[in-house]
């Protein structure tokens, strides 16, 4: 006995012992199966640690499973960088016996433990999940010896969102849980499936169909992959509370899909339907009081496809429904209602909607109704709702917090007839609506809003746009003895004929904490008298003499900020009058951010710029303004004027106006402008300056140009300049153009004159962008002083010239040109201390220059290696004060210059050379052809440099097409928000039933 023991014994160890070890013995050959078929089957970017993962018999007995951390997959070619799935944990499951046996395992499980799925399909239908190799080798008849052998795929905690822009379809789903197990490797086998998650957004066509549902669903997919066809049976799905099932078939014909399902739901509580309105859903749901019972059911059966559908049946009706919120005393109750949509055709005009009873009881207010809508085509219809409301009694069914409400509410509409928009016909329509004694009053301000009234019908007796009228006789409200009272009527749609008026003072402060408004302050007091009347029928005529508009407008302590305009508005007094044919601008007394300003003006065309889509707003305006700060309102963070980026402004095209402008100081980038005064006209999407003239970097400047932003990808300038005596160092300081073409400036004390044409494209952070710039003009400058150049340093260290730190700069006048990024200096004369020197060059917007200098220097300045030369040539006619050509060439940048003498001779050959030749002429032979070489170097460095320039344009437009495709993501970007706030740890929260609904 006590053998066998130990015999079992050893036995069960020897077991446990090689369920240990076979993992590791065959990890190798795991791991490359793994990596293997990756490589083969995916077009794409998969990322994983092969060093990290996990192998165990005994997480999926008796299979050998692979545990993945951290597992991702990256798209390519449109998707480059989009990661299509990212996974916390990810087990593969291995057949323990092809492990031991077979030269590669072979695949049975898949499990995924948290993670995220983002599937994207553009709208040429390309999707980032096509992602499998296709084969190259041809198909041979000989049977594959590999086999998948999957029977079990699970997912716990993953989120997803499905993005397809080629239906204008997303949606969102988070914390999904599914498994399904089956012979995947089949052409036909059953598949149980169940599935667990959140639908937190469903969207189609911007339409938000679901949003926040909790789901749930069982079935057994019967799946035939000869046929294409796949039955649903024995299914149980869970929206919320309410319970429905799905049953039969969904094949996949080449020419579309093929439905025949039938669903319903087996429960008749009424309570499990409410689950699905919006803000009833909550976790007092189950407290809710209900009773009622419910019907629903129907068929799809038939082809969909591009010009098919199929027939279909939907009802859902409920019969004498009631519910109650805890602890509220008034029910909702009699709640009658049946629903049928049909259409027995293949033809989706043939569609027929019928609501042959609607009707209801809030607190002790009816309302009922009824609808037939006979097809698609001509939308013959007919339908009446009646009722009324008690707007204090409605909020002890649907309170909202803080606020209490009352009015009486009346209403009755009926329509009967066709709708046909290509043929302008309308239903027959009666209504009216009156509202009476109306109060809104906030708990957090003691003022109500009160005696708010409307009366309205709207009509169409003869089913024609000519026909139609919208009558508002009344409205207005009370909020502490200020009142507003006004009327509107429209007559004929066709040629829509309007009167109106509106007379009365509105406390904006108070208004708004009444009724608030999210993340904006808002104060001031507004007083009107408006009225208005004529047609648009005039509009399109231009007869503007038959439209009357008159009235004013007062506005005082008026101040406005939000989280888009966080700067700040403040209007102190402002009075616009206006008749038909222009409106009045007599006082404007404001403060925009932290700038004062001051208006008055007009402006005429402005019914015709507001009633059609082709009118041209037309005025003039003068501005004037002690202190106007230009970046807090080109700025995101006005806080930060300097630094924060500026951005592209756009301008209207259908906007002509004419300003006059003064300021006695204009902040814009890091330039204070003093005495700022001009015109400037705004037309056609361009904004011109003239005679605009300012102090800055101590001396003044005169300007002519445009402003061009009608291209947002590239904005453009063309400014004509005049320059009178402004500082050379602060022109550094300030304009990025100055580093870039002249670094020099920093070196330079004294004052510039300059005439030159400045244009080219602005950056999206409004600066210029060096690559685009084209400038030509002539550089003046009267007396400056170089000092302590690393340049001057050069020079005198190479040719040994007395050393001078300091080189002053007398009545030059420098022609420049700038094209394609690189400033051309044409030849110009001055004296290099006491040397006549030329110079000509090229400076690039990346920091490079090329420059070279002829001078003629006196033998003797260069000391005694020139008299131990002289001394050597008998005879000589040269002495001291012969010119010696010296050629130089400037390379590298500014800062790092590098100082040479052209052709590449020693000073003391060169000196040699010059002094044997005793000829005149050749110093001229040897400069000629020192500017030849220098010549030939510039073509290299221009192309270069217009190489450069184009790159950097293409760089910036290729950046803004970035931006305008990352707004076609917002929505996906709104469903990840929602998902990330659906995942955070809830706390417990009180009952909400009481709260906004």
């Amino acid at each position: 006995m006590k053998k066998t023991l130990i015999i079992i014994a050893s036995i069960f160890v020897f077991l446990i012992g090689a369920a240990l070890a076979i993992p590791y013995l065959f990890k190798d050959q795991i791991v490359a199966r793994i990596q293997q078929e990756m490589d083969e089957q995916l077009d794409a970017k998969v990322y994983f640690d092969a060093d990290k993962i996990s192998l165990s018999l005994f997480r999926h007995f008796p299979s050998v499973s692979a545990g993945i951390a951290d597992f991702g997959i990256v798209g390519v070619v449109e998707f480059e960088g989009d990661t299509l799935m990212q996974v916390d944990q990810l087990d593969l499951d291995f057949s323990l016996k092809s492990v031991i046996f077979d030269e590669y395992p072979s695949l049975t499980g898949l499990h995924i433990n948290g993670g995220d799925v983002l599937i994207s399909v553009l709208e040429d239908g390309t999707a980032n999940y096509d992602i499998l190799k296709e084969s190259e080798e041809e198909p041979t008849e000989e049977e594959s010896n590999f086999k998948l052998g999957i029977e079990e795929i699970t997912a716990e905690g993953v989120n997803l969102i499905y993005d397809d822009r080629s239906l204008d379809f997303t949606l969102a789903l988070a914390n999904i849980s599914a498994s399904g197990s089956g012979e995947f490797t089949s052409d036909i086998y059953d598949l149980p499936l169940e599935a667990e998650a959140l639908i937190a957004e469903m969207i189609y066509e911007e339409v938000h169909y679901l949003s926040n549902k909790s789901f749930k669903g069982q079935t057994i997919l019967q799946v035939d992959l000869e046929q294409m066809n796949f039955v649903l049976s024995e299914s149980n799905f869970t929206l919320n509370e309410f319970l429905f099932d799905v049953n039969g078939l969904i094949g996949l014909p080449e020419e579309g899909i093929n439905y025949d399902l039938t669903f319903g739901s087996a429960q008749t509580e009424f309570k499990n339907l409410l689950s699905l309105v919006p803000g009833m859903y909550s976790d007092q749901f189950s407290e809710i009081r209900a009773d009622g019972e419910l019907a629903f059911g129907g068929f799809v059966k038939g082809l969909y496809s591009d010009d098919q559908y199929p027939s279909f049946d939907v009802s859902l009706k409920v019969s004498d429904g009631e519910f109650q919120y805890p602890d509220l005393p008034t029910p909702i109750k009699s709640i009658n209602l049946d629903i049928n949509a049909k259409n027995e055709t293949s033809i989706l005009e043939n569609t027929q909607v019928s609501i042959p009873d609607f009707s209801l009881l809030v607190g002790s207010n009816p309302i009922s109704g009824n609808f037939r809508l006979e097809n698609l085509r001509d939308y013959l219809m007919e339908g009446t709702l009646r009722g009324k409301l008690d707007l204090a009694e409605l909020t002890s069914i649907f309170p909202i917090e803080g606020t209490e409400l009352a009015g009486n509410l009346n209403f009755d509409a009926s329509a009967k007839g066709t709708y046909d928009s290509t043929l302008n016909t309308f239903p027959v329509i009666q209504s009216t609506f009156d509202f009476q004694n109306g109060r809104v009053r906030n708990e957090e301000f003691p003022s109500a809003l009160e005696e708010i009234h409307a009366q309205a019908n709207l009509s169409n007796t003869q089913g024609t746009m000519r026909d139609f009228l919208v009558d508002v006789k009344t409205f207005g409200f009370e909020l502490e003895e200020e009142r507003i009272e006004g009327k509107f009527q429209i007559q004929d749609f066709e040629k829509l004929n309007w009167e109106g008026s509106l007379i009365g003072a509105v406390d904006l402060e108070k208004l708004t904490q009444i009724i608030p408004i999210e993340d904006t302050e808002l104060r001031g007091k507004i007083q009107a008298d408006l009225s208005s009347s004529g047609s648009y029928e005039a509009v399109e005529n231009k007869n503007y003499s038959a439209i009357q508009a008159a009235g004013t407008i007062n506005v005082s302590d008026f101040y406005f900020v939000s989280n888009e305009y966080p700067q700040g508005v403040e209007i102190k007094k402002s009075t616009l009058d206006f008749n038909p044919r222009q409106a009045n601008l007599t006082e404007f007394d404001a403060v925009l951010g932290t700038s004062p300003l001051q208006a008055s003006g007009s402006l005429s065309n402005y019914m015709e710029y507001l009633l059609s889509e082709s009118g041209i707003l037309k005025g003039q305006l003068s501005l004037r303004s002690s202190r106007f700060n230009v970046n807090e309102w080109l700025t995101e963070n006005p806080a930060d004027t300097v630094e924060s980026a500026l951005e592209v402004v756009p301008l209207p095209e259908n906007v002509n106006f004419a300003m006059d402008f003064e300021a006695d100081e204009v902040l814009y980038d890091n330039l204070t402008l003093s005495k700022a005064q001009g015109k400037m006209m705004l037309s056609e999407g361009i904004l011109r300056f003239s005679d605009a003239g300012m102090e800055s970097l101590g001396g003044q400047i005169r300007m002519n140009g445009s402003y061009d932003p009608r291209d947002l990808s590239a904005p453009r300038f063309d400014f004509a300049l005049s320059m009178v005596e402004l500082s050379i160092a602060e022109a550094f300081q300030k304009f990025s153009s100055v580093k870039a073409f002249a670094p020099v400036a920093q070196d330079i004390t004294g004052r510039f004159n300059s005439n030159f044409s400045f244009s080219g494209l602005l950056g999206q952070d409004m600066m210029p962008l060096l690559s685009s710039i084209d400038v030509e003009g002539i550089l003046n400058i009267a007396e400056a002083a170089l000092r302590e150049s690393k340049i001057l340093e050069g020079i005198t260290s190479l040719t040994k010239l007395k050393d001078a730190s300091t080189l002053q700069l007398k009545d030059l006048s420098i022609p420049i040109q700038i094209e394609d990024g690189r400033m051309d200096v044409s030849p110009f004369n001055l004296r290099l201390w006491d040397y006549e020197t030329t110079i000509q060059g090229t400076a690039g917007f990346d920091g490079s220059i090329n420059y070279l200098l002829n001078m003629q220097v006196p033998a003797g300045e260069f000391g005694a290696q020139a008299n131990s030369i002289l001394a050597t040539i008998s005879g000589s006619e040269a002495d001291e004060s012969t010119l010696i050509p010296l050629a130089l060439n400037l390379s590298g940048t500014y800062n790092q210059p590098k100082v040479s003498l052209a052709g590449g001779n020693s000073i003391e050959t060169l000196l040699a050379n010059a002094l044997k030749s005793r000829l005149q002429g050749e110093k001229e032979n040897l400069q000629e052809k020192a500017t030849a070489e220098f010549q030939a170097a510039q073509d290299s460095i221009k192309q270069e440099l217009k190489l450069k320039s184009e790159s950097a344009q293409d760089s910036l437009k290729k950046a803004l097409e970035k931006k305008t495709e990352g707004a076609k993501t917002e929505v996906v970007n709104e469903a990840k928000t929602m998902l990330r706030n659906l995942l955070k740890p809830k706390k417990t929260d009180p009952d909400t039933s009481k709260k906004e609904n």
